[in-house]
């Protein structure tokens, strides 16, 4: 089934609207106090990433930056593109020096 992404970030209404977002991710962000889509304008990925895995006390696979990003992007940008489109970019901010790792969609 495919996913009712609005055409209009301003119109989701909830986390699962958004693209990647499903019931768990959804869950993993409300653990963060994240329970509205606007809640993410402005939020980095790798930021929540660390606090997800340091909030659930276990290391969780690094494609959910990919999944942050992509929700971030739709916020900012109002492109829906797929998390795996983020990869690339994850993985060469991770490759950085941890003080330069920003958010570069």
């Amino acid at each position: 089934m495919k996913k009712n992404i609005p055409d209009n970030p301003a119109a989701a209404e909830n986390l699962q609207q958004l693209p990647g977002i499903g019931p768990a991710m959804t869950a993993d962000l409300q653990l963060l106090g994240i329970h509205h889509p606007r809640q993410l304008t402005g939020q980095d990925a790798y930021s929540l990433y660390e606090q997800l895995c340091q909030a659930t006390g276990s290391r969780h696979d690094p494609c959910v930056i990919d999944v942050f990003l992509a929700a971030i992007h739709f916020m900012e940008h109002g492109e829906a593109r797929p998390w795996w489109k983020f990869t690339t970019e994850r993985k060469q901010a991770l490759a950085q020096p941890s003080e330069s790792v920003r958010r570069t969609h």
